[in-house]
């Protein structure tokens, strides 16, 4: 995929974000609390922000999760703890795994109050999981600031990210299955990551076919890598608005400050190689 201003964003900030999903510390936060395994624990800490959301919502707006496997935890996440319990769960997770990743901590000073200034100007109209993170009291540890700001930043992308795949008239399965082609995350992953049957696969992989934009072998046709990078463009250009109004001087300052520590956690094997954000990182 082509890369710009918002795509090098993204992949500096998504590392030091992922660290609510990867990190072992949110799932013994969430263990403590009653949750019953790790896409209960994700669910339930993600999906927080919302409220007491309904597996309908939660599918909706996550997008590319099968129904079935949101259902298997939300509602029932809701009667284990709350969305306050959750949200102050997976702050102190993060509190600990970044102590743990970066000891002697260093300081955020600096990177958090960038950050923040960052979040502020990103996009929201539109954007319900950006717009619910955003509306989140501010933590006050530097180093938690800036992990609530590459949190907004990452959902409000999102959310833009959704709205292009509707756009494109690219539904849940079908997203996944051209973002694969396109060299993203791979059919194994997505299949355990998202859980989409091998018959609903078939079924996406048969549209597209009828549409042009897959061949006989499942490889983008023209048309498919077109829309597949109208997608991708669409998604950077929502997401830059709020990189415009923050500045060059800001986010090129964002960038360095942040990207030594997610190379940090890169090189400690964080996030694995084949993610299901598809992030590269070099």
């Amino acid at each position: 995929m082509r890369d710009n201003r918002a795509r090098r964003m993204w992949k500096t900030l998504e590392p030091f974000q992922a660290i609510s999903f990867f990190a072992p510390e949110t799932r013994q936060a969430t263990d403590a609390l009653g949750l019953k395994g790790g896409w209960m624990s994700y669910f339930g800490c993600r999906a927080a922000p919302l409220g007491a959301a309904s597996p309908e919502l939660v599918a909706a707006i996550f997008y590319n999760f099968h129904p079935a496997m949101v259902a298997r935890s939300v509602p029932d996440v809701w009667d284990r703890a709350t969305p306050a319990q959750l949200l102050e769960a997976r702050l102190a997770a993060v509190d600990t795994a970044v102590r743990r990743l970066f000891d002697p901590l260093p300081s955020f000073e600096r990177v958090a109050e960038v950050a923040r200034r960052a979040a502020e100007a990103a996009p929201l109209a539109g954007r319900a999981l950006g717009a619910a993170n955003a509306a989140l009291d501010w933590p006050d540890e530097p180093h938690l600031v800036l992990w609530h700001a590459t949190t907004i930043l990452r959902e409000s992308r999102g959310d833009g990210h959704v709205a292009a795949l509707v756009a494109a008239e690219l539904g849940p399965c079908q997203a996944l299955v051209t973002a694969a082609a396109a060299g993203g995350p791979t059919k194994e992953l997505l299949d355990i990551a998202r859980r989409w049957s091998a018959e609903e696969w078939a079924a996406a992989e048969d549209d597209l076919r009828s549409r042009g934009l897959l061949d006989a072998a499942g490889a983008l046709t023209d048309a498919g890598r077109a829309l597949r990078q109208q997608v991708e463009d669409t998604t950077d250009a929502l997401a830059d608005t709020g990189w415009r109004a923050l500045g060059d001087d800001l986010t090129t300052e964002l960038h360095d400050l942040v990207y030594p520590l997610s190379a940090v956690l890169m090189s400690g094997g964080l996030l694995p190689p084949d993610n299901p954000m598809g992030l590269r990182w070099d």
